[in-house]
């Protein structure tokens, strides 16, 4: 765990937004994406927080919309807050373009029919796990419906070569704070 008085120091640097996922990725087409595991917004419950601080279980989510011309579905998880150039991406991970929803639990490392993308943080769901004292973090659960061929080689990657290839796009946001 880190010291509160890390948090404390870098409580003002903050990731620039404008390099998330979200804001790289655009799209006309909306995807709803809901969770029955936390509200759009609100602070996630402890069980879905990463490994040492919750259970790293990954909340439930569904979702409608996906436009017939996906090809795959990539859900991205990136703290928006982290004190870092650009936000922290957790989990990418590269689902059928036919699911319609995840239960909770179904982002663990090794679940049958999902590609996970090793990041900075492992392979599989990693939850919130923010510097104590840092304040609150804003997470986001995203989910692209992307047309083409898709870079696996890192999660940077996998976005980069989404651009100009998504079809449809939503996410739910959740808080989390130590």
């Amino acid at each position: 765990m880190s010291p509160r008085w890390l948090g404390r120091l870098l409580v003002s640097r903050r990731a620039d937004a404008s390099l998330s996922a979200w804001n790289l990725l655009d799209s006309d087409t909306d995807l709803i994406v809901t969770s029955p595991s936390f509200t759009d917004g609100e602070p996630l419950p402890r069980r879905f927080a990463g490994k040492g601080v919750g259970d790293n279980v990954s909340p439930a989510l569904a979702w409608s919309g996906v436009p017939v011309e996906a090809d795959h579905l990539v859900f991205v998880l990136e703290d928006i807050d982290a004190p870092l150039a650009r936000p922290l991406v957790h989990t990418l991970a590269i689902l059928s373009p036919d699911a319609t929803a995840l239960p909770e639990g179904g982002l663990a490392a090794g679940t049958p029919g999902i590609e996970f993308l090793r990041g900075p943080l492992g392979s599989g769901y990693r939850g919130p796990r923010p510097i104590v004292g840092h304040g609150i973090h804003r997470y986001r659960f995203m989910l692209f419906a992307v047309e083409g061929d898709i870079d696996v080689t890192s999660p940077r990657t996998a976005i980069e070569s989404m651009a100009g290839h998504v079809v449809a796009r939503g996410r739910i946001v959740a808080t989390y704070e130590r």
